[in-house]
This record gives structure tokens, C-alpha cells and sequence, in this order.
């Protein structure tokens, strides 16, 4: 039997992702005083939203 689904196909059906993934790293002191970083990713859908991140 021959396949009945090819590779150009399936790559038709990959979604277009509108946005932007952004990593934000936010430091944050311990009780000990030493600095641990927290790390997140957060898609936006513009890139200067950015700024506006906390």
C-alpha cells in the first residue's frame, strides 16, 4: 500500500504562530542575601509590549 499522507503535506498543516516568545529572567534576593533568577517564557503578541513586562 502506498502512503497516503507525504512529508509536504504535513508541513502544510504546521500553523503560523503570530507573535513573539520572550524569556524573562527576574532576580530575586534570598533570605541569605543571595540572588536567585526565576526564568519564564511569555509570548506577546508585539514586541514592544516588552516594556511593559514586571
Amino acid at each position: 500500500m502506498a502512503k497516503t499522507q507525504t512529508f509536504a503535506d504535513k508541513a502544510k498543516k504546521v500553523k503560523v504562530n503570530n507573535g513573539v516568545t520572550v524569556k524573562m529572567i527576574k532576580a530575586v534576593k534570598s533570605e541569605k542575601g543571595s540572588f536567585k533568577f526565576n526564568e519564564k517564557f511569555i509570548k506577546l503578541d508585539d514586541i514592544s509590549k516588552v516594556s511593559d513586562l514586571k
